[in-house]
């Protein structure tokens, strides 16, 4: 039994660094863990301005709706809506944990009012729906150039992403002990936002170009075999390809294959996902075999969750006209 008094005082540094590492916990990513401790921080600097004191003598039972409504206005006077909603749900967060914990009475976040977003339309690859097909084809025939270029890899990436509308940070999870299944029903495991996982279908043409990939990366660093551990996506050194790695090799295809004019401003990896749904929507996916391949916890339209059965779920990833593609190109390189 926790031996903390109820209201017991605690400092706001030691109370945000439980919180991060309760986070860490529920294994969310780095880069969200990250997103939270600068969202509390900057918060807090403004809060300690206003109080008169510095940061780390803050204390959280202190925290009380007027000076933290005061601290997110001037935190909102430089930021679009979109920063001051996240910011607000991690304090928000932070601030329940801290009424859990017992160190706080209420969650003075109520007092907060939160701007209202717009809901956000899709952001896929502009045009008429051929520019996926275009980058496949071109960076298969090797229009990327790279001081050490390796189509195999650079094909998969894509590939990967436009077949299955996976996320970056759960395309750079994916290990070759995430695909499994019999033929004509692989699958692959993906640890999602929160921790949550889900199986997504993939067709012959992107196992085989899988395949080709893994019988390039044995060659290329004189390997016989790789543990069902190892990650799928690797560098040029064949170490584990990281964020800001994938960013730049899809931003490279994009720019040699000539369809950089075509990804819309705040995308780059994700335009890939939002291509993924938008393209297979047009061709009759329906809202809930579309959450359930993406990840979505919700569908914002408000319509009741109805579970799709792995048969139609599968059927409408075999909508997806990036196979068509894939099918030309894995035929091309028996020739």
């Amino acid at each position: 039994m926790d031996a903390r008094d109820p209201l017991a005082p605690m400092r706001l540094p030691e109370a945000a660094g439980e919180f991060l590492s309760s986070l860490r916990a529920k294994k969310l990513s780095p880069h969200t863990v990250a997103g939270y401790d600068s969202d509390l921080r900057i918060v807090a600097e403004l809060v300690a301005g206003l109080e008169g004191v510095a940061v780390a003598d803050l204390e959280v039972r202190g925290l009380g709706g007027r000076v933290v409504r005061a601290a997110f206005a001037g935190f909102s006077d430089s930021r679009s809506a979109a920063s001051v909603n996240r910011a607000w749900s991690a304090w928000n967060q932070f601030l329940t944990f801290c009424v859990a914990e017992g160190l706080l009475e209420g969650n003075p976040m109520a007092a907060v009012p939160r701007p209202k977003q717009p809901a956000k339309a899709p952001k896929p690859l502009l045009g008429d729906g051929s520019a996926s097909a275009t980058l496949l084809e071109r960076i298969a025939a090797g229009a990327r150039r790279a001081r050490d270029p390796w189509v195999e890899r650079d094909l998969v990436v894509l590939a990967l992403a436009l077949v299955t509308g996976m996320r970056s940070a759960e395309l750079l999870g994916v290990t070759l002990g995430s695909i499994g299944g019999s033929g004509g029903d692989r699958r692959v495991q993906v640890v999602g936002k929160g921790g949550r996982t889900r199986s997504l279908p993939i067709e012959p043409p992107i196992e085989r170009l899988i395949e080709r990939y893994l019988h390039s990366r044995l060659v290329r660093f004189g390997l016989t075999s790789l543990p069902r551990s190892a990650a799928l996506l690797v560098d040029v050194r064949n170490e584990p390809l990281q964020r800001g790695g994938l960013q730049y090799l899809v931003r490279q295809c994009y720019r040699y294959a000539g369809v950089h004019d075509r990804v819309q401003r705040g995308t780059l990896v994700h335009a890939l996902r939002h291509e993924f749904a938008t393209r297979l929507a047009e061709r009759g996916a329906s809202a809930h075999e579309l959450m359930e391949l993406l990840g979505h916890s919700s569908i914002v339209t408000g319509q009741a969750y109805v579970a799709s059965t792995a048969r139609e779920v599968r059927r409408a990833a075999q909508g997806n006209p990036a196979y068509g593609v894939l099918d030309r190109l894995v035929e091309r390189g028996r020739a």
